[in-house]
């Protein structure tokens, strides 16, 4: 099931896609966060939620709404992994913007957050303006979110902690990120965090690994790469965030961005006002974003 969070005639509302419709489910205030709520209930809510919806009989082209984030605020910051492909990694650690490590190819996973106030939805600005160093980079990502509280997860447990996938785009301000020897800050700048279309529920993704991610700009291919090709997979990230910190219905976890970013061409290609920004996920669908 596809999830959405979206206005339509400034009317905040939640829904489900069925061909090139949404049905929606849930209007006003309590939309905002009826897809947060729902990660923590069991299977048979959603379905409950959704069959609501049917019988209600509202439906609307999907053409016709502005999709907001499907968590537009989140429960607490974006867990994130730093330099968990390869060649990003060696990308990254040559540009010399890292300043998370001398490993150029970490040996356990680097985990830092955005905060809740980066996140906008498919189609909005993300404002340059905001990163006063003029740096703006931009990162296509697989993004977990959780559906259970869960402590000490196994790998072996790791896929039934999981409600859903989306896309996360980990726009960075390079400067801000090397400037302060750590990346909250350069990350987690106001509409740095463009996330969606939709949340994918668990059971329509068969097998994360063959997923391919591609992220152009200006129709430019820029990533291109399979998520079997992650250096921590999803089963460890989980194993490794559980083992001391208790993970949170609705927390999303962004996987880490492939080979490609701005900072590994000579010179950086940093992004400028009109740039525009899609990342596509097998599966997920294409998240779209303008520089502004």
């Amino acid at each position: 099931m596809k999830l959405v969070t979206f206005k339509t005639s400034n009317n905040l509302a939640a829904g489900y896609i069925s061909g090139s419709e949404i049905i929606v489910c849930e209007e006003g205030n309590s939309a905002g966060q009826v897809l947060l709520q729902l990660c923590g209930k069991d299977p048979s809510a959603l379905q409950d939620w959704a069959k609501q919806g049917q019988e209600k009989g509202k439906r609307i082209p999907l053409k016709n709404a502005e999709l907001l984030a499907p968590i537009p605020w989140p429960l607490r910051n974006i867990w994130c992994v730093g330099k968990n492909y390869y060649a990003h990694a060696a990308e990254f650690h040559s540009s010399g913007f890292d300043s998370s490590s001398k490993e150029a190819i970490p040996s356990v996973p680097i985990i830092f957050t955005k905060a809740t106030t980066s996140v906008i939805g498919h189609n909005a600005i993300v404002k340059s303006e905001n990163d006063p160093t003029n740096t703006v980079d931009y990162e296509g990502e697989l993004a977990i979110v959780i559906g259970k509280r869960a402590f000490k997860v196994s790998k072996a447990n790791a896929f039934d902690v999981i409600f859903g996938y989306t896309i996360v785009n980990d726009v960075t301000s390079r400067d801000l990120q090397k400037r302060h020897g750590q990346w909250l800050i350069g990350k987690s700048i106001d509409t740095f965090c463009p996330m969606g279309p939709w949340l994918v529920t668990s059971d329509e993704i068969v097998d994360v690994k063959k997923m391919e991610l591609k992220t152009t700009v200006n129709g430019e291919v820029r990533q291109k790469a399979s998520v079997a090709d992650l250096i921590f997979d999803i089963p460890t990230l989980i194993e490794t965030l559980s083992a001391t910190t208790t993970l949170l219905p609705g927390d999303i976890i962004a996987t880490g961005t492939p080979v490609g970013v701005g900072i590994g061409f000579n010179p950086p290609k940093y992004l400028k006002k009109g740039d525009h920004m899609a990342v596509e996920i097998t599966g997920l669908g294409t998240l779209e974003n303008t520089i502004g």
